[in-house]
């Protein structure tokens, strides 16, 4: 039996979810908000985690996002209920990292459909991302912990799309499927040239594992094969123009960069271990570095103890 939690401020439609999944076999925790099924998680992390889209402040893509971001849990599967046909919430569920969404009304028996689909894939040995077909959480958690294990240093390049949100609202889904894709094919063809371990966290997010030799430079490789790639995708002029107009998160106008790919990377000594949260901590604040660099977008740093 699965353990699942479902979050929504609305009590009826809490009810009636819940419902359907005790139904379905499965026991379910009920949280009334986003900081309330934040805290939920991290306590105890269920097996799968559904949020509704609209539930205050933090709102379900605002949850998405911190669970995709730490690493602790960033393998658990969420599925997210969004407004029927509303792409703009589509695309900020894409950008959140979300494994699926479901529109609402919705037929219970979709729902359980849903949530068994992604129960089997995050019960695989080597759970895969569905957009990339890359290892995901999970299985970055375990090859993070073998290399502890082995006690040897190694290297987390973590890589992410600058400015996702606005590019994907501007050049539409297709283009910004196309970008991830592109992104995943860019790590992956570096990596397994030099034999390294290619995972996608989820979204536009993902890792390169190695040696601590290996890592500016694998970054810089990834980084530049991206670079080549995208044009192939984007409407013609775009690249030569090189920047547009859109939206930012606070809803104002100004002109943004085509989107390019960073990377934070990180140098771990398992003698010096921390904690995945610390990892975690640690890469968002050198990827805020790699983001400010107007030339290469890559920022490393090494782990203490």
């Amino acid at each position: 039996m699965s353990e699942i939690l479902f979050a929504d401020d609305d009590a009826g439609l809490r009810e009636m979810v819940a419902e359907v999944l005790r139904a379905g076999g499965h026991r379910v925790r009920l949280a009334t908000n986003g900081t309330q099924a934040l805290a939920e998680v991290r306590a105890d992390a269920p097996d799968l985690v559904i949020l509704d889209y609209r539930m205050g402040t933090p709102d379900g893509f605002a949850v998405c996002r911190e669970i995709k971001s730490d690493l602790r849990i960033a393998h658990l599967p969420v599925l997210i209920l969004t407004a029927q046909s509303d792409i703009e919430d589509r695309l900020r569920g894409f950008d959140a990292g979300a494994d699926d969404y479901l529109h609402k009304p919705f037929d219970p028996r979709e729902l359980l459909a849903r949530v068994s689909a992604l129960l089997r894939l995050a019960q695989r040995g080597l759970d895969r991302n569905p957009t990339t077909g890359l290892p995901g959480g999970e299985a970055i958690h375990h090859e993070i912990e073998r290399r502890r294990g082995e006690g040897k240093p190694f290297a987390v390049c973590y890589f992410d799309l600058d400015h996702f949100k606005p590019f994907a609202d501007h050049f539409g889904f297709a283009v910004a499927d196309a970008a991830i894709r592109a992104a995943g094919e860019a790590v992956t063809g570096v990596g397994g040239e030099a034999g390294a371990f290619v995972g996608h966290v989820g979204g536009d997010d993902f890792v390169l594992l190695c040696t601590p030799e290996d890592a500016r430079q694998l970054a810089e490789k990834v980084t530049e094969r991206f670079r080549r790639a995208l044009p192939a995708h984007l409407p013609d002029g775009a690249v030569s123009v090189g920047s547009y107009s859109g939206r930012d998160r606070y809803g104002v106008q100004r002109e943004f960069p085509i989107t390019r790919l960073s990377a934070a990377v990180v140098h771990i000594d398992p003698a010096h271990w921390s904690s995945l949260e610390a990892l975690g901590e640690l890469v968002a604040d050198v990827k805020h570095r790699a983001k400010q660099d107007g030339t290469i977008g890559i920022a490393e740093v090494q782990m203490a103890g």
